[in-house]
């Protein structure tokens, strides 16, 4: 009876052990056939050289450039003391640091650990001749970023890093490692996805305990597609130069194309530092400087416009019928608000629509701001995209901002409106909002996309058609009369831009700002404006952040200018 029982549950045991085998290896064979597959074979993926990065003509201003690494495969190393003591001494670093940078980024047996990168040259063939004697410890050919302008058109190019662990998880499925570096700002990251180098790998066999038994298989890694830029590398240097020692930004667009040929912030900072581990204590400075040079002025930076916001002011109360070319009011140089007094820049006495833009009299915009009223002020800033990003090509635009109306129970006052009217107050833009603004009056309301990349890959990218673009539909006329008072900015010998009359050949039309800052600072400096040449129309931005008076911000526009005619710009 005993033995009946042990016997049937034996059968029962080996019953349950044929029925299982038989669902693993006959029902759900193939698929442990595909795990243990995947278990034993291992893909090593090596990153390819991305690609470079050209300006309008060709010149390379981003390129990777071969380079040596030296790291350690954990499989194979034997006397782990004496392989990194002998890294320690001949890298020039703490063997200790250099065991615990191994610890923290080891991912398997096989996979290389890299724990130098760039190594010159001659170490590294002085490392591969005696490697033999440590196992473990290779030499590899790798890639590095390379700028080779240096800090010219930083803010535009951006730069590269080591991936985080939360790019890594959000691009899991795009070919990037641990050891791989992206693209971090500019147009580096803007472009990623087309820069990204190809990846290749090796396919290696591994036993159960993760070592590596053969190789099974080599693919090349190829480089990731080239982006042409639309910017001048000539003329970006030029416009480094002459905001050398200030703070500010410098725009120069195409009024045909929106293509940007310059894009200027300064104080600028050269992006290969953020690659080169030596150059630790000019990253901490560059982190710490309190002019914020990683900071791209530009496109981030919002400021007041001062009286540059009076073009789109006149343009509005034109085309509204609240004035006429010919509508006059006297400035005594203040207005007299209560017992307050808003100041105008001189005593201008009686002034018409073009002299008052010619001499950037506030007087008469503080008028034309009480006839217009904040709402349609509001209306007509917004429809030149002053409160709205522009849509360039790179990451992080900042919008400008406009308050025209009361906020938490507080009233408009009289005196809002007043410097309201004369882009003070709580209106803060972009340089590159309004050199957007300043091309649509020259453009007779055709709102640009400024944009930066040409080509990729070989491949030209179509400009847009202006006629798609957002038009502000004004009369013919209005145009033509504050265009006019734009030139008489230059032509008017009392007027803010005469200084760009000594500009040969050229009809420049434009206007300045000077807007106050905070209690104790000097104003921002402005100089906004277009011209055109059988050559080319563009659309130029000068910006002096604490520049002083806005004539500071003309002189440089002036040189600027005549430097775009020295290089056949214009």
């Amino acid at each position: 009876m005993r033995l009946n029982i042990i016997q049937s549950v034996v059968f029962f045991l080996l019953g349950a052990i044929i029925c299982s085998l038989f669902y693993m290896q006959i029902i759900h064979g193939a698929y442990w056939r595909r795990q243990s597959t995947n278990n034993r074979i291992r893909i090593v993926p090596v990153d390819g050289p991305r690609g470079r990065i050209l300006d309008r003509h060709g010149t390379v201003l981003a390129d990777d450039r071969v380079a040596f690494e030296v790291g350690v495969i954990p499989q194979d190393i034997e006397d782990q003391g004496a392989l990194f003591g002998y890294l320690g001494s001949v890298l020039h670093q703490d063997p200790q640091s250099l065991e615990r940078r191994f610890g923290r980024e080891k991912q398997a047996p096989f996979a290389p650990v890299i724990l130098a990168e760039d190594v010159p040259r001659q170490l590294a063939i002085k490392i591969e001749e005696e490697k033999f004697v440590y196992p473990g410890l290779i030499v590899q050919q790798g890639f590095e970023r390379y700028y080779p302008f240096h800090d010219i058109g930083a803010h535009v190019l951006g730069y590269v890093g080591k991936i985080s662990k939360d790019e890594i998880a959000e691009n899991h499925s795009y070919g990037y490692t641990p050891l791989s570096r992206v693209g971090k700002t500019g147009i580096e990251e803007e472009y990623e996805p087309f820069l990204k180098g190809h990846p290749g790998g090796r396919q290696i066999e591994v036993n159960s305990r993760g070592r590596q038994v053969r190789l099974l298989g080599l693919k090349d890694p190829s480089a990731g597609n080239d982006v042409v830029l639309t910017v001048d590398a000539r003329l970006q240097a030029a416009a480094q130069e002459l905001l050398s020692g200030q703070r500010g930004g410098i725009v120069v667009m195409n009024l045909n194309t929106g293509e940007l040929l310059s894009l200027v912030s300064s104080p600028s900072y050269d992006p290969n530092v953020f690659l080169d581990k030596t150059r630790s204590g000019e990253l901490r400075s560059y982190l710490n400087d309190p002019l914020t040079p990683l900071f791209d002025r530009v496109t981030c930076g919002l400021y007041p416009p001062g009286s540059v916001f009076k073009v789109p002011e006149a343009l509005a109360a034109i085309q509204l019928h609240k004035i006429t070319p010919q509508t006059t009011f006297f400035c005594p140089g203040y207005m007299l608000v209560g017992k307050r007094k808003f100041h105008c820049a001189e005593v201008h006495g009686v002034q018409d629509l073009q002299e008052a833009i010619a001499h950037s009299c506030n007087v008469y915009f503080f008028h034309v701001g009480l006839l217009l009223q904040p709402h349609l002020i509001g209306a007509f800033e917004k429809a030149f995209g002053l409160t709205r990003p522009t849509g360039i090509d790179l990451p992080y635009e900042a919008r400008g901002h406009m308050v025209t109306k009361a906020s938490r129970g507080r009233p408009w006052y009289t005196g809002d409106v007043l410097n309201l009217s004369i882009g003070q107050g709580y209106t803060l833009v972009t340089p590159l909002e309004l050199t957007v603004m300043m091309a649509a009056v020259a453009d007779d309301g055709i709102v640009l996309q400024p944009r930066l990349v040409r080509q990729i890959g070989g491949r030209l990218l179509i400009p847009e058609d202006l006629s798609k673009r957002p038009l502000i539909k004004l009369r013919k006329q209005t145009w033509q009369i504050v265009q006019q008072g734009l030139r008489a900015c230059i032509d008017d010998p009392t007027g803010t831009c005469r200084d760009l009359a000594a500009v040969p050949g050229l009809d420049i039309y434009g206007k300045t700002g000077t807007a106050q800052t905070v209690y104790g600072k000097p104003n921002d400096a402005w100089f906004v404006g277009y011209t055109r040449s059988a050559k080319a129309g563009i659309a130029i931005c000068v910006f002096l952040e604490y520049g002083g008076s806005s004539e500071n911000a003309v002189k440089i526009a002036r040189d600027l200018l005549l430097k775009l005619q020295t290089l056949k710009v214009i």
